[in-house]
């Protein structure tokens, strides 16, 4: 049986939801408007209306809630930083980047508690991030992360091989590091709770209401402007689609496949019992979970970009990528080797040229934005919420201290060169991990090469 593939992803599928509010119907004006009901605009919109009730709020969305990487990544939430701290730290300084990591581990218990405040069942579980590695070198890679962690006051737990398959029998593990700052979720439960509390609190959402044009203090879409004193721009990965933003962040793709439901002769094999949500540290990097209903789900790169960034808005996922990522998780589990996989997905990530997430309002356009997360955005949205809400009141806080506040960064280079740069820096990643799987010393000249023409 072929899995189902594209449209939308299988935690969207699961639940059956589509477009579930009306599109816009004529011009308007309100306070704040939000153009993206992704988790971004949706927690911006959230702790918005939390501070001030009164405010009149609109969301306008292309297709419907949750469309875009919102409800199609791999539920990790968890106190990653989306960018480099050593990155942040050189032009801003130590003490704020140790800042925006802390601020990132107290993200992952605030979007737990919102969730059971407001009655959100997204299948939340604190079970921690492990990462595995399989070769030397990504044992050599683990290490140093965490001692990395370390600096930054964000410590992990570096694991031999017996205690990795005391949590999952990963084939072939040497060892592992473990962090308790991070949880499995259901993102599209997630998202959908997300909008329905907004709703609830008075937020407009009009689905199927594309944004033509961002303009200071106005929204063009296909029947008249929403004017605003306040534009928030939520688009991440589908910035590119914007001509003024077409090189601002790299529209990266990223594609993952979910089994149908294991038998409890299988889990008792792969153990896997806590729920931590489970990576490695190759170069090309796998990303998997344990769903509440016991599946495993996996992602990865695949085809990670298309020329002129161009986007597959229906995420339909090549075969040649879903047969890679087959391969992934029969090598981590081998007795997976016949089990069916149920549905097969893609979406959008954005990635700025360093690979360093923003956030910031304009006050002279009143256009704020928040994004290029480079695959961390569960809990990074969280964070730009509040940092946009204190933004937006013109608030002076901890928030709006951080460094990655009005973060600038060049522009990704044009075509064909960002074309040709991407690919080759992948076919260079995946030469290293290949040379690394065959028993090499670590291959930090080709990786090197490739972190240095990424700029991460």
């Amino acid at each position: 049986m072929n899995p189902v593939n594209g449209e939308v992803s299988f935690w969207q599928a699961q639940l059956g939801r589509g477009e579930s509010y009306a599109p816009l119907s004529k011009p308007t004006s309100v306070d704040i408007c939000i153009v993206g009901a992704g988790m971004t605009g949706l927690w911006t919109a959230y702790y918005l209306k939390r501070e001030d009730p009164t405010l009149s709020i609109s969301v306008v969305e292309q297709r419907h809630v949750g469309f875009g990487g919102s409800g199609r990544n791999g539920g990790w939430l968890n106190s990653a930083v989306a960018g480099s701290l050593s990155t942040y730290a050189a032009r801003r300084g130590h003490a704020a980047a140790l800042a925006l990591q802390q601020a990132m581990v107290a993200t992952v218990d605030e979007v737990i508690g919102v969730a059971g405040e407001e009655g959100i069942d997204a299948d939340i579980v604190k079970g921690g991030v492990l990462r595995v590695a399989r070769t030397p070198a990504q044992l050599v890679r683990l290490e140093r992360m965490a001692e990395s962690a370390l600096q930054w006051g964000d410590v992990h737990v570096l694991l031999d091989a017996a205690q990795v398959r005391e949590r999952v029998v990963v084939e072939g593990a040497l060892g592992g590091l473990y962090s308790p700052q991070g949880a499995r979720i259901h993102p599209a439960k997630l998202v959908y709770g997300l909008a329905d509390a907004v709703t609830r609190m008075g937020v407009v959402i009009y689905e199927s209401t594309p944004a033509l044009e961002i303009r200071p203090h106005q929204v063009v879409t296909p029947v008249g402007a929403i004017s605003a004193r306040f534009i928030v721009r939520a688009t991440e990965g589908f910035s590119a689609t914007f001509k003024e933003l077409h090189r601002l962040w790299l529209p990266m793709n990223s594609s993952m496949i979910v089994t149908e439901p294991l038998a409890d002769s299988l889990w008792e094999e792969i153990g896997w019992h806590g729920s931590e949500v489970l990576g490695d540290s190759a170069h090309t990097f796998m990303y998997a979970q344990r769903t509440a209903d016991n599946r495993i789900a996996v992602g990865g790169r695949g085809v990670p970009y298309r020329f002129a960034s161009r986007i597959d808005r229906d995420g339909e996922t090549p075969d040649v990528t879903i047969d890679e990522l087959c391969t992934v998780l029969r090598t981590f589990f081998p007795v997976l080797d016949r089990v069916k996989i149920a549905h097969a997905w893609s979406g959008v990530l954005g990635v700025p040229r360093d690979w360093c997430a923003t956030v910031g309002l304009d006050q002279a356009t009143g256009i704020a934005a928040a994004g290029g997360y480079v695959g961390h955005g569960v809990a990074t949205t969280n964070l730009a919420g509040r940092t946009l809400r204190d933004l937006i009141f013109g608030r002076d806080s901890e928030l709006t201290e951080l460094p990655w506040v009005d973060w600038q960064t060049r522009r990704w280079e044009p075509e064909p060169l960002r074309w040709l740069g991407v690919r080759s820096l992948y076919l260079a990643y995946r030469l290293a991990d290949r040379a690394e799987s065959s028993g090499r010393p670590t291959t930090s000249v080709i990786a090197k090469a490739a972190n240095f023409v990424s700029g991460r």
